[in-house]
């Protein structure tokens, strides 16, 4: 049987969710779920997504919603998207206490 042959067509799934308006919806679902993020970003995260994202409860059902659009690894990848980003932003801003590289504490050295 030849790859292009009409039989071997047939057999072939079509994944909806990687066409564009699969795509579209998934990053509708992204974006609210984003938004969300960042409108809650003062009340504490208590749940927990892929790559360590924290975020709070009031984001669960769009959490859902964006997991149910997209393709797990999309969502992995943009969780680490987000994280970088957000991470990049705390060293950059200056009004952050948290600016700059983490500190490790020095390790005592005893004189006897």
């Amino acid at each position: 049987m030849a790859l292009g042959s009409p039989d071997s067509l047939k057999s072939e799934k079509i994944y909806t969710d990687v066409l564009a308006d699969g795509r579209n919806s998934c990053y509708k679902a992204r974006d609210s779920f984003y938004d969300c993020l960042e409108k809650e970003s003062s009340k504490k995260p208590t749940e927990i997504a892929s790559v360590g994202l924290l975020y709070p409860s009031q984001c669960k059902k769009l959490r859902e919603q964006y997991e149910k659009q997209c393709r797990l690894t999309w969502v992995k990848h943009f969780d680490r998207q987000y994280c970088a980003k957000r991470r990049l932003q705390r060293l950059l801003d200056s009004e952050e206490p948290r600016k700059g590289p983490l500190s490790l504490p020095q390790p005592y050295t005893f004189k006897p």
